[in-house]
């Protein structure tokens, strides 16, 4: 029986027009170009967070934080295609996550071209992590956790949702859990990571009044950079959401514009927020907006119209201005203020994603299941990447010395200055 069926299956190919065959190669043709550009796109937003990251940090220090976010592209990739894919796509019988293709050597076509969009994720995420850590973070100890992070927590948790690929499904998915390109399963365990790494470094020195607890403000030194910065991740999260299709379909159109809006107004919704709020309307504030509008739209990005799209972008831009302000009441040093765009603005965008689909508006049940989602993941990531953190600081120790923190990590941790004009060798000695 299993010869005949085989037969059975040779003879229907040779009987199959050759113009039928030829489509479909060239619909597969089409599908991997679209998504291997994509996959550039996603991979040029390292290029935004590091001039953003990098623009938002002191001079002294903007060597370390290009440093951390190019080996995060380095490292990460080579752990996830190693380790990573595998949990995160593997076999996923147990709803939990994968267990085969580690370190993926022999693949189908179509498998190596998602293997390469969905390693441009997890270098996304891990990325979240450095920005808000920055200027007080030990090189190595910081890649350690990195490497942590892109191995075991982020693609465990992806498999939640977005497991299966070779067979399974994983158990957020099989609720109907919504997150088309990852409010949560990039952006929000990239912040809950961050989160948990701010609370076990502490602020930098001289960010808080030692008696009141005064925030003072420690401005980033190229604010050039970091509009830069946030254009060019504009422009790759149009390959993030609208790769996420992984088809050359005409959903892009609307998945892309959604995306577009969504960016706009949430860099409208932070200024309106600011004004209302008495703030200045700050050019970080408002760049923040508008990625905390990327952010909260790309779980929804496929399932709901321009002008709900409009909405969460909206909404998420003023989270991000609100949520600086909370973290700082509470103490908490995030110098690009990554937790409230990618962790605040993601948990808003993923409620939002249920709350807005086109043709079942407000459905309770849909929205339970994001509820159910968003906490599963954050109780996932934040207590894991704290024990990690926590570990590694009484290990080799996670902060740099106050003297190094003083000096700059260019110097301490690479020997070497982003502005060498600006500096002179005898203001530095070796320990």
């Amino acid at each position: 029986m299993r010869r005949i069926g085989l037969l059975s299956l040779s003879s229907l190919l040779l009987l199959m027009p050759p113009s039928a065959l030829a489509e479909d190669s060239t619909v597969m043709e089409l599908n991997t170009v679209w998504v291997v550009m994509a996959a550039a796109l996603v991979f040029f937003m390292q290029a935004g967070f590091a001039l953003l990251e990098s623009g938002m940090s002191r001079a002294k220090n903007a060597v370390n934080v290009m440093m951390k976010n190019y080996m995060d592209v380095c490292a990460g990739s080579l752990i996830f295609w190693l380790v990573g894919f595998g949990l995160m796509f593997g076999e996923n019988f147990s709803g939990f996550f994968g267990s085969s293709h580690f370190a993926p050597d022999i693949l189908a076509g179509w498998d190596y071209t998602t293997l390469l969009f969905q390693t441009m994720f997890a270098a996304t995420a891990v990325t979240i992590c450095s920005g808000a850590m920055a200027e007080r973070t030990r090189y190595d100890a910081y890649l350690i956790a990195a490497c942590i992070i892109v191995a075991f927590i982020y693609p465990v948790a992806g498999s939640w949702v977005w497991g299966g690929l070779f067979g399974g499904q994983g158990w957020l998915a099989a609720l109907g859990f919504i997150d088309f390109a990852g409010s949560t399963v990039v952006h929000s365990v990239g912040a809950w990571c961050a989160l948990a790494g701010i609370i076990v470094l502490g602020a930098r020195s001289g960010r808080f009044s030692p008696d009141e607890g005064v925030p003072r403000a420690i401005p980033g030194h190229n604010l050039s950079l970091v509009a830069l910065g946030g254009f060019i991740l504009w422009l790759g999260w149009f390959g993030f959401n609208g790769g996420s299709t992984l088809a050359a379909s005409a959903d892009i159109g609307l998945i892309v514009l959604n995306t577009h809006l969504a960016a706009a107004a949430g860099a409208v919704g932070a200024m309106i927020f600011s004004r209302l709020t008495r703030r200045p309307v700050l050019l970080t504030s408002t760049v923040n907006g508008s990625i905390a509008g990327l952010v909260a739209i790309t779980a929804g990005c496929a399932s709901m119209t321009p002008v709900f799209a409009m909405i969460t972008g909206f909404v998420g831009g003023m989270i991000s201005v609100w949520g600086a302000w909370w973290l700082l009441r509470r103490g908490l040093d995030d110098v690009v203020g990554a937790v409230p765009v990618h962790g605040f603005a993601g948990v808003w965008g993923t409620l939002a994603a249920g709350m807005f689909i086109t043709g079942d508006l407000f459905n309770t049940t849909q929205i339970l299941v994001q509820f159910i989602g968003i906490a599963t993941v954050f109780f996932w990531a934040f207590p894991l990447s704290l024990l990690v953190f926590f570990i590694l600081d009484k290990t080799m120790g996670l902060r740099s010395s106050t003297q190094h923190e003083q000096l700059g990590l260019d110097y301490t941790e690479h020997s070497e200055v982003g502005y060498p004009e600006f500096h002179h060798a005898k203001t530095y000695h070796q320990e």
